[in-house]
């Protein structure tokens, strides 16, 4: 049984650690308020993006001579697997939510007989994945000193993915991340992103639309495929950002609670504790007064 010095000190550990908790909880409220406007205001565009791709995918008659970042290589045989996650943890399940995704669609490739790659951006995605699926991790990005991640570091990402594609590395892209719908509610999500996923994207297309070209349409579809990618990488580090936050403010939160409930418990232990200590010592001065 603890001793009552034992329990004053458990009481004060517990409060500072509650306190701990209830400042993350603030400072993942205030950063989440930025990250949910950035996540809002960048879905509107690269669904946009992806709509024009998807229109122009629909519209190509000839798919030998069509780009292959729209088309793929006709080929289903090597995946490339991006996983994003965090950097830092005490988030709830967010990272864990992400990588339970994209390990049940690991073992689902691996069944199927296809080759798998895998690229991890982010630590915590890399520490799970690893102990599994090391052997096929051939890349690792993380940008652990960024304090805010720009569309410089989705470039960065999306560039690397098309170096491979264009070395003939894999022949679709699945992209991990986590979709943002609120404070409470963050839901993984599984996106290809090369080629452009018809079924994924059909019902988010109201109509076809056919484009003209001015200059040229190879030359636009040069810039614009690429940076398709990277927009979309983009997206998914914004949804990423505010799930991330989301996801930490409920943790910190259940974190508090369980702290001043525990706190409330040691407290009665304590005083129950004392009082026992000081009835036994009455107690036994009663006794010695009757013995005299």
């Amino acid at each position: 049984m603890p001793t009552l010095d034992d329990l004053k000190k458990r009481i004060k550990s517990v409060k500072s650690t509650q306190k701990i908790t209830k400042a993350m909880k603030m400072v993942a409220a205030a950063k989440l308020r930025k990250a949910q406007e950035n996540a809002e205001r960048g879905r509107p565009y690269s669904q946009k993006m992806q709509n024009i791709v998807l229109n122009l995918t629909k519209s190509i008659n000839d798919p030998e001579n069509a780009p292959k970042l729209m088309v793929g290589t006709g080929q289903d045989k090597v995946y490339l697997c991006v996983v994003l996650t965090a950097d830092r943890g005490l988030c709830g399940g967010f990272n864990s939510n992400i990588c339970r995704l994209a390990k049940n669609n690991f073992k689902k490739l691996i069944n199927e007989g296809k080759e798998l790659k895998i690229i991890t951006v982010g630590s915590k995605g890399l520490d799970q994945i690893k102990r599994e699926y090391e052997k096929y991790i051939i890349k690792k990005i993380s940008f652990k000193e960024k304090k805010v991640i720009s569309f410089k570091e989705a470039e960065i990402v999306g560039k690397e993915i098309i170096d491979l594609f264009n070395k003939k590395e894999f022949d679709k892209c699945i992209l991990f991340y986590s979709n943002f719908k609120n404070i409470i509610t963050q839901i993984p999500q599984a996106q290809q992103i090369i080629p452009t996923d018809k079924k994924e994207s059909a019902s988010k297309t109201e109509e076809e639309i056919y484009y003209e070209f001015e200059p040229d349409e190879d030359e636009i579809l040069e810039d614009l495929l690429p940076k398709n990618i990277s927009t979309q990488v983009f997206k998914a580090f914004l949804e990423n950002s505010a799930s991330e936050q989301g996801s930490r403010m409920t943790a910190m939160d259940n974190a508090t609670r369980n702290a001043g409930d525990l706190v409330d418990k040691l407290t009665i232990n304590y005083n129950r504790s004392r009082q026992a200590s000081i009835t036994k010592e009455l107690i036994e001065i009663i006794s010695g007064a009757e013995s005299l």
